[in-house]
């Protein structure tokens, strides 16, 4: 481990992660590229939405997006195990520059005459080579992190990472709706998404820039075996790890069943009536929720009682999305998607950490491919699923159902852990936090 430099980071140092200079990179590129990814996926739903009138058109969005970055998440690990992280970063960013520039292109006002469905079928296939890019994003970016900064600032490091996430998630929904909305009346004959693809396309630049200016991190892995039985490892590895298992698990259902983000724009054209620029408000307010906490978790760590505050946040993750379905005033619908962003950044606090610490440095890559499949992509599949349930059952009682199936996960994994799970941070590396899942 190295800091570049930098000098060792006092036990309660704030802002110890933050005195190594490959961490500050490594945060301003997961900052500039989710601003720009975050503010892609809102106008996108919102173009797709305006474009078909469709719930199913905005639920092959995240299916497009899930169905690389799941089906080849095992090797993406074993790559980003096997090779140099900082080269793969710049192909990763460099072939999503290109697919936005795509975008940009076939949703430009002069592309007007093209046959919608065949715009439909560009943005998909887009969006689909985007989902490759992340099957191998995820492991590459995991284990920079944890190579950037010593394991005992892991926890401090992790609050920092997921703030930048959220803060690049509040402002680039946020300036997402309102571009896509004023850009027109600002400069005349600019349409909102062509705006948006300018912003997007700068930042996505910057970021492939922050990437170059990182060190190189070679392979800590050099297979023996055929590439199936070094996968196999990986989830072998986190199977038998019932803490890992049971996190991931968790994350992976309540996520599933109550992700509301995909409805988002049927909400703000159909409900509450409050165009973009409200529906980026209500992806804004979420992430505000879960920055806010996390800042407060700077100072606060919630890895006191790690399995009993896991189980609050995703339980109360469940009741604001409840609350959120019952709602048809704005105000308040901004309340609980707050809250539910807070409760939701406790939960990626506390597992981010658990697998940090629970994590070799020989298997970062492919135990990340492994998260990758059960967390990473059950945000795009949970929008699949919401968009088929809304066509089902209606939009409202789509939402209900969700909520309510996310206290019922919580329930179950309560009863299912109880007597297996370790109370403590302590207790994370002790025998029983590594047996069989049973």
């Amino acid at each position: 481990m190295t800091n570049d430099g930098d000098s060792q980071p006092q036990k309660k140092d704030s802002f110890a992660a933050l005195r190594f200079k490959d961490f500050r990179a490594y945060i301003g590129m997961r900052f500039f590229f989710t601003f720009a990814y975050q503010m892609q996926t809102t106008v996108l739903g919102f173009y797709i939405y305006q474009l078909t009138h469709s719930k199913v058109a905005i639920a092959f969005i995240g299916l497009s997006e899930a169905i690389p970055a799941v089906g080849i998440a095992l090797y993406g690990g074993y790559i980003a195990d096997k090779y140099e992280k900082r080269k793969m970063l710049l192909l990763i960013f460099g072939g999503v520059f290109l697919s936005s520039l795509v975008m940009f292109t076939v949703t430009l006002t002069s592309m007007n005459a093209l046959d919608h469905g065949w715009i439909l079928y560009i943005l998909y296939a887009m969006i689909f080579c985007n989902g490759i890019a992340r099957a191998f994003y995820g492991p590459a970016t995991f284990t920079i992190y944890a190579h950037s900064i010593p394991k005992e600032v892991y926890p401090n490091g992790s609050s920092w990472s997921s703030s930048a996430w959220q803060l690049a998630s509040i402002l680039g929904p946020l300036t997402g709706g309102f571009l896509y909305g004023f850009s027109g009346k600002i400069i005349p004959g600019l349409s909102g998404i062509t705006a948006n693809f300018y912003v997007i396309l700068l930042f996505l630049f910057i970021a492939l820039i922050l990437v170059y200016r990182l060190r190189k991190y070679p392979a800590v892995f050099i297979p023996k075996e055929s590439i199936w039985v070094s996968l196999k490892e990986g989830l072998h590895f986190v199977f038998n790890n019932k803490m890992m298992f049971y996190a991931m698990s968790l994350d992976l259902f309540s996520v599933f069943f109550g992700g509301v983000v995909a409805l988002l724009p049927v909400y703000a054209l159909d409900i509450l009536k409050v165009g973009s620029e409200g529906l980026g408000v209500m992806r804004m307010a979420s992430s505000l929720g879960a920055a806010l906490t996390m800042l407060v978790m700077v100072k606060y760590s919630p890895m006191n009682r790690p399995w009993r505050n896991l189980l609050i946040a995703v339980a109360g993750f469940g009741v604001c999305i409840i609350g959120f379905g019952l709602s048809n005033i704005f105000y308040v619908s901004l309340i609980f998607l707050f809250l539910q962003g807070a409760f939701d950044s406790v939960s990626v606090i506390i597992r981010g950490t658990i697998m940090q610490l629970l994590t070799p440095d020989q298997m970062r890559g492919r135990v990340s491919a492994v998260n990758s499949m059960f967390i990473g992509s059950s945000n795009e599949i949970g929008d699949f699923e919401s968009g088929i349930a809304a066509k089902v059952l209606g939009t409202t009682p789509a939402v209900l159902f969700g909520g309510c199936m996310t206290l019922l996960v919580v329930t179950v994994t309560y009863f299912k852990t109880k007597n297996l799970i370790p109370s403590t941070l302590k207790d994370i590396h002790s025998p029983e936090a590594t047996e069989p899942v049973v």
